[in-house]
């Protein structure tokens, strides 16, 4: 079994991963733009390429599927899944599934506005959004929304560009200074962070991994947790299933007196998956399964509580005498 996995960046666990799964007959092959993303060096084998939105990207990330024979490809980064999704049939040609959900799904996620318009259709509990200040003010008149609130782009991902904010005044600012962001009611309540799989044969949530977390940084769980927590789990599992997500599914929770409210949903790898495989909740495995046909059993929650993760810093240094150094 040969995998492909996409702008690798930092994300050597998950490189790891799937070279332990896939064993001595496969073989992982890792892209980026940068030869100085330290993930790609874990690989079996690794390709410079040119940014996601250069001309001639998909053309050669398919070239590189067709030499490498590869069996399955996913991305780590949100831009290039909408890529992904909406040429499927063309990797799926030349014998190459996508591990993606669906355009428009994960079209719908990463537009935080049309998430949260889904939730709110589907009746799950999400916090208060605004893409009209307008709107927003009334809002806050009527006593539905109070600051502080949270303002950030409408498609966005690690936390850039998003500003806490308490007054009229900053958000009139930030609106001058940006275009398309919307505002965000300001969930103070404990955040979870859940990793789910869906199973790409039989459609049905396989895992659900629940991580309560203790720190944050640059948008990624720093320190965290495991916890299981049956209404959770349901709640997530008809979600997702309902929703006709596939493959690896990252979701942000918070609760607030006793109500879990879904707050984002990213179609990928999170950054805290680390701790869920490190507990047994093995994704690439399940993935590996489903590109050989087979269905997954469903196991959710199979893994121990109070399990920690912390994470820390680790440098990769090589020498790159005589070589071109891409940023």
């Amino acid at each position: 079994m040969n995998i492909l996995i996409l702008s690798a960046g930092t994300r050597n666990k998950v490189v790891q991963y799937f070279k332990k799964e896939v064993g001595a007959e496969g073989k992982v092959i890792a892209t980026d733009c940068s030869n100085l993303a330290p993930a790609v060096y874990d690989a079996d084998k690794f390709y410079l390429v040119s940014r996601i939105t250069a001309p001639g990207y998909l053309e050669r990330i398919l070239e590189i599927c067709r030499e490498e024979r590869i069996d399955g490809v996913f991305s780590l980064i949100d831009p290039e899944l909408s890529i992904l999704a909406k040429e499927k049939k063309r990797f799926l040609e030349i014998g190459t599934t996508p591990i993606v959900s669906s355009y428009d799904l994960v079209e719908t996620c990463l537009d935080k506005f049309r998430m949260y318009r889904m939730l709110c259709e589907m009746g799950i509990p999400t916090g208060k959004c605004y893409v009209e200040k307008e709107a927003f003010y009334r809002a806050v008149e009527q006593g539905e929304i109070s600051y502080p609130v949270f303002v950030k782009p409408v498609k966005g991902s690690a936390s850039i560009n998003i500003s806490k904010v308490g007054s009229r005044e900053e958000i009139e600012l930030l609106f001058r200074l940006y275009d398309d962001l919307m505002i965000q009611e300001y969930m103070d309540g404990q955040e979870y962070g859940a990793d789910v799989y869906i199973d790409m044969i039989s459609g049905k949530c396989t895992s659900i991994f629940v991580k309560k977390k203790i720190k944050m940084r640059a948008g990624e769980t720093d320190k965290s947790v495991s916890v299981k927590e049956e209404k959770l789990f349901s709640m997530l599992r008809d979600f997702v299933e309902k929703c006709g997500f596939l493959g690896m599914i990252d979701i942000d929770i918070f609760e607030k007196n006793g109500t879990y409210y879904i707050s984002e949903v990213n179609p990928r790898f999170g950054g805290g998956y680390p701790h869920a495989y490190a507990c047994g909740v093995n994704m690439p495995k399940q993935a590996l399964a489903n590109l050989a046909g087979k269905e997954n059993p469903v196991s959710i929650g199979a893994y121990r509580e109070s399990v920690c993760m912390m994470k820390y810093n680790e440098i990769a240094v090589r020498d790159m005498s005589g070589e071109e150094i891409r940023m």
